[in-house]
């Protein structure tokens, strides 16, 4: 029989891989977890914080000048350049002794309003420093086979470096060739009033047609 500790199981946790779900209908990336216990466990109902490091990475001149909505300007960055919270994703384990391996599900957006959208569709390769902080709850058999339930320990991370590439593939296979986003219901009306008035076939055109009239030059002569 097994040892088992008066504290209840002591878990380690390792982030050992990742890839883009293309079967799903909303964009997911799929990271390999591993869960390792010191005991046998009938199960960890674990919920997971998932942080960007910033900081541990160099970017380009182009990543600075997207990431200036984020962070500032460079020149800033030794004060703004901090940890930022990317999302929370839960997993349940199945019943394991020793080690076992679970796919840790994290949505993904285009959503460029939101944080972590812009984080990502600003980095053009290379890696992201992720952290992984994980709490929750274990299920397991104490020595003489009563089930127990134990906490995750606070203390518990992994650290972790996804690729860019595997961020930008999800999104390519889910929004081949586009992007998106989302309008205050007013702009939305005037955007497509403004396209019913010039007799435009799409949205994107009436777009392009805004972007092309503001690029051109201001015609400062006074008409006689």
């Amino acid at each position: 029989m097994p040892d088992f500790p008066l504290h209840g199981p002591d878990l380690d946790f390792r982030v050992t891989g990742v890839e883009p779900a293309f079967e799903g209908l909303t964009p997911l990336l799929l990271f390999d977890l591993e869960v390792t216990a010191d005991v046998p466990v009938h199960a960890v109902l674990l919920q997971t914080q998932i942080r960007f490091e910033p900081n541990r990475r160099r970017y380009t001149s182009e990543e600075k000048e997207k990431l200036a909505d984020l962070f500032g300007e460079p020149e800033r960055w030794g004060q703004t350049l901090r940890n930022r919270l990317w999302t929370f994703a839960p997993v349940t384990t199945r019943a394991f002794s020793g080690t076992t391996t679970v796919q840790l599900p994290v949505p993904c957006t285009f959503d460029l309003n939101l944080a972590s959208a812009k984080y990502l569709y600003a980095l053009e390769e290379g890696d992201v420093p992720l952290v992984f902080l994980f709490s929750g709850t274990v299920f397991y058999p104490a020595a003489d086979g009563r089930l127990q339930v134990g906490q995750v320990s606070w203390e518990k991370e992994a650290e972790f470096r996804l690729p860019v590439r595997a961020w930008q593939d999800l999104m390519e296979h889910h929004y081949p060739g586009t992007g998106w986003l989302t309008l205050p219901r007013d702009l939305l009306d005037r955007l497509y009033a403004y396209k019913r008035r010039h007799g435009l076939a799409t949205m994107e055109q009436a777009v392009e047609r805004l972007m092309d009239e503001a690029a051109q030059p201001v015609n400062e002569e006074v008409a006689p």
